[in-house]
């Protein structure tokens, strides 16, 4: 039988390499801009057309190369920062593996311009599908430009998986943000289609968020800061009332190193703990520097997961350190977090503590006035604050015997209440409902929005007080990639200057007044839904407005409004599930609410 192993041709493995490298436009970026970095560059040019499609071209002023190395560093596996084994646990430079040029020669158009300071003449390299077209000797400046040019233009197919102009556009400005923050030293600068969208002078890394993301951050930010023998954590959280619903804006470094972990982002929101609105995540830029001997970068290809020898004590450490933060500027009690991590619960044991006490006193009240008024002790009024309190008084329940009912009344009259604000409590005839006030709304919105946008009626209420919102380019490129269904919804907008659009009106369903934050919201909502199903961008959308319009939990109802919301969710189409899944109602039936009383 004949030999049937054979050594694939560099070509089709530098294509096989490119496919863990360059996954999207956004790779190159991240390769070519950490290339700047490590050589030293204290100035880079991000310049892109058709969201990097076309064009991912990086300037930078750093140390450049020879005539040898420029053509060396288009070979797989060549490095300048590894010589032995042991080198891997000592790096503190970002790439390092010698595989990003030569993966992004092999599936793009690449050109090369470089010269060291010291050198009169640069060098020129055009690079076509991992063969070399050109090289020669070049004027330019001290420093390297690449241009990558139609990426993918040899695998159609891959190519064909790239998403939409706004969502690649999306992804390189993540990129471009996580290393603009780990470096703030460096001046960045991001050109779209001709239009600077970023420029960031060199500085600290204070200015560096206010520059990023807006002056309104200047007053949202805590410093954080906690060294221990071999960590140090420092950077900024945000306040607690400048929590978004997107965890977008969390950024963790190691040794400037932008990484993912859900463990470690688990010890800033216990930090968080009691601070927070339900669904809410808090902003925070902090940086961890190591000993890199404790840490393994190489155990993921985009490096952005890393392990530690010790994940307990990094965990405490970030830990504290947000604590102090929040302490520190005011944003909690001021307390010893040394003494007593379990704060929170205490405070909660606490509040249990006076509750029980004031139900204790009321029994107490009622057996001295001979049980008069007993029944004002289980009205659900006496939960509520002061003002609700005082208003809700004159209301009592009343348990009649049936014998003193009408008939016609006793048929028609439905016990219904509200429960711990969340949900309705209805009785029937076969027992007693329950329905989840938030998903049941959102159903009933999700198939009213959904009527609307199958019609494109589009039915709007204007804004007595039309609001404007400046978005990042990336989400501004998304929603005029999407206004025409937007439109269909019922919004109303229009462009009001760079990135800006002014909301001059809302769905029919919805209430005026918050056209800002639900705008916000909707956009929010669909990247969310987007990173985790496949939807088209219709219902994408329908049911991203369906969850930030809908009663929330917490919300009080009036009868009036329990019962219009039971009505309109039986008169849905599929009443019984929420858009995401989750049910809308149970119901407990007689036989079932009995047999917990049954004597054994």
């Amino acid at each position: 039988m004949p030999d049937i192993i054979q050594l694939l041709p560099d070509s089709i493995a530098n294509q096989i390499a490119a496919g863990e490298v360059v996954q999207r436009p956004a790779s190159v970026v991240k390769e070519l801009m950490e290339n700047s970095v490590d050589a030293g560059a204290t100035s880079i040019k991000l310049i892109i057309k058709d969201a990097g499609k076309t064009l991912v071209q990086v300037m930078d002023d750093g140390k450049g190369m020879s005539e040898i190395d420029a053509r060396m560093s288009l070979e797989r596996h060549a490095t300048s920062k590894i010589r032995k084994a042991e080198d891997l646990f000592t790096l503190r430079t970002m790439g390092f593996r010698g595989e990003a040029l030569a993966s992004i020669a092999a599936v793009a158009q690449v050109e090369m311009k470089t010269r060291q300071g010291e050198d009169e003449l640069g060098t020129l390299l055009v690079v076509e599908a991992s063969d070399v077209k050109r090289q020669e000797p070049a004027a330019c400046e001290k420093g390297t430009i690449i241009s990558v040019k139609n990426l993918f233009y040899n695998i159609p197919a891959r190519r064909n998986f790239l998403k939409s102009n706004a969502s690649e556009l999306q992804h390189i400005e993540e990129e471009f943000k996580r290393l603009a923050l780990a470096y703030p030293h460096i001046s960045f600068s991001l050109i779209n289609h001709d239009v600077l969208e970023f420029d960031l002078p060199a500085g600290k890394i204070g200015q560096r968020i206010v520059n990023i993301f807006g002056k309104a951050y200047q007053q949202q930010l805590a410093a954080c800061k906690e060294d221990a023998t071999s960590i140090r954590v420092t950077g900024y959280v945000g306040k607690p009332e400048a929590a978004r619903k997107k965890r977008g804006e969390q950024f963790l470094f190691v040794n400037n190193r932008f990484i993912r972990s859900n463990y470690l982002n688990h010890a800033v929101m216990t930090a968080f703990e009691g601070l927070l609105p339900e669904g809410s995540f808090p902003f925070y830029v902090l940086f961890i520097e190591i000993d890199p001997k404790h840490i393994d970068v190489n155990v993921h290809p985009t490096k952005t997961e890393i392990k530690f020898d010790d994940e307990r004590t990094v965990y405490t450490i970030v830990l504290s350190a947000v604590r102090q933060a929040l302490g520190v500027h005011n944003l909690v009690p001021a307390i010893d977090f040394h003494s007593d991590v379990n704060i929170v619960s205490k405070l909660s044991q606490t509040s249990q503590d006076v509750k029980e006490t004031f139900f204790e006193e009321r029994f107490q009240t009622i057996n001295r006035a001979n049980l008069k008024n007993w029944d004002k002790l289980f009205d659900e009024e006496v939960l509520r604050k002061g003002a609700e309190v005082t208003q809700q008084e004159t209301r009592t329940l009343r348990f009649e015997s049936s014998i003193n009912q009408d008939e016609s009344a006793a048929s028609t009259e439905k016990i219904i209440f509200q429960l711990h604000h969340r949900y309705i409590i209805r009785q029937v005839k076969a027992g007693m409902m329950i329905i989840d006030q938030q998903a049941a709304h959102e159903r009933v919105l999700f198939e009213k929005f959904g009527a609307q946008m199958k019609s494109s009626a589009g039915e709007s209420q204007q804004s007595l007080f039309p609001q404007s919102i400046t978005f990042s380019a990336a989400d501004f490129a998304l929603v005029m990639e999407m206004m025409k269904e937007i439109e269909a919804l019922g919004f109303r907008a229009e462009i009001f200057g760079k990135n800006t659009l002014l909301v001059t009106g809302v769905p029919v369903h919805v209430s005026v007044g918050r056209e800002k934050e639900l705008f916000e919201g909707l956009i929010e909502q669909f990247k969310m839904n987007q990173s985790e199903f496949s939807l088209p961008i219709s219902e994408n959308l329908i049911r991203a407005l369906a969850k930030r319009a809908s009663i929330k939990e917490g919300q009080l109802l009036i009868r009036e409004e329990m019962e219009s919301l039971i009505g309109n969710l039986f008169a849905c189409k599929t009443p019984n599930f929420a858009p995401d899944g989750r049910p809308t109602f149970t119901i407990f039936d007689l036989n079932k609410i009995g047999s917990y009383f049954d004597r054994p």
